[in-house]
């Protein structure tokens, strides 16, 4: 898949928090979604498929975001400063940043996810191989100390590709990334439901109160930009094509993934 067909795909997690309405649907409250295949797999660090990297940009949010010109821009990061040798990197987290646990997000947090996701991500990983030591040496500070320049760094955070940089708390980025964690606490605008989630049918998303987006007056991006969420309640529903279709017919939901697909029906004489 080329790189803009990844860029696209991964923006529809974040669809969510960029248009108010969508489709015919007069929920006001509520987005109802109809994927391109079930939502199986709920780490989006161990694997690159196509619904987890898009329910991802709703529950869990990144160091730094692409934008349509497929350059990173910050997103959980106010800025960073390098040293003028090029060597080292202090990344400074923006102000509030909160799990869904309510707990804050620490410099330690992204250090250890950022050590899980880049065994996973191969431009991460060739940042780690560039790097001489990743610390925090406060609660809000990232320092990469390299072992030569890697002017690409922004970039490798932003993950692009089809694993998602997600930030966790932790206490789960310590989990192996072969591994899928015992739950789901992101940062993003959306937190996860999972009495909700039932495998091949549904999943449910309700809207993080304490997110706290970037500067309102920014440009929204593919994955960078103010996510503001304009919904509570956003809703999965795993439907085969020909139910897909008729929901989107009647309005009971209000955005299909794969609209532009027709179903099979089998050879003609």
């Amino acid at each position: 898949m080329r790189r803009r067909d990844l860029l696209k795909a991964a923006a529809a997690g974040v669809a969510a928090t960029a248009a108010p309405r969508i489709g015919r649907s007069e929920r006001q409250s509520k987005l109802v979604f109809a994927p391109v295949s079930d939502l199986a797999v709920l780490d989006p660090v161990v694997t690159f498929n196509r619904p987890t990297r898009n329910y991802a940009y709703l529950v869990f949010d990144t160091l730094y975001g692409l934008d349509t010109s497929w350059m990173a821009q910050p997103q959980m990061v106010e800025g960073h400063e390098i040293e003028k040798d090029g060597l080292t990197w202090n990344l400074k987290l923006r102000d509030g940043l909160r799990f869904h646990d309510n707990e804050p997000v620490l410099a330690r947090d992204v250090v250890a996810s950022i050590r899980r996701f880049a065994q996973r991500i191969s431009l991460a990983g060739a940042l780690m191989t560039a790097t001489d030591e990743l610390s925090s040496p406060d609660d809000s500070t990232v320092r990469f100390r390299l072992k030569r320049p890697f002017p690409h760094l922004p970039d490798a955070l932003a993950g692009p590709g089809g694993t998602v940089p997600a930030i966790m708390p932790e206490r789960l980025a310590v989990t192996s990334p072969f591994k899928p964690v015992a739950e789901l606490v992101g940062s993003g605008p959306y937190r996860f439901l999972p009495e909700e989630h039932v495998s091949g049918a549904r999943s449910g998303f309700a809207r993080f109160a304490r997110y706290q987006p970037r500067r309102p007056d920014g440009v929204v991006g593919f994955t960078s930009g103010p996510k503001i969420a304009h919904f509570d309640r956003v809703e999965w529903l795993t439907l085969d094509t020909f139910s897909a279709m008729a929901a989107l017919q009647k309005g009971e939901i209000d955005w299909w993934g794969n609209a532009t697909s027709r179903p099979h029906r089998g050879n003609r004489a």
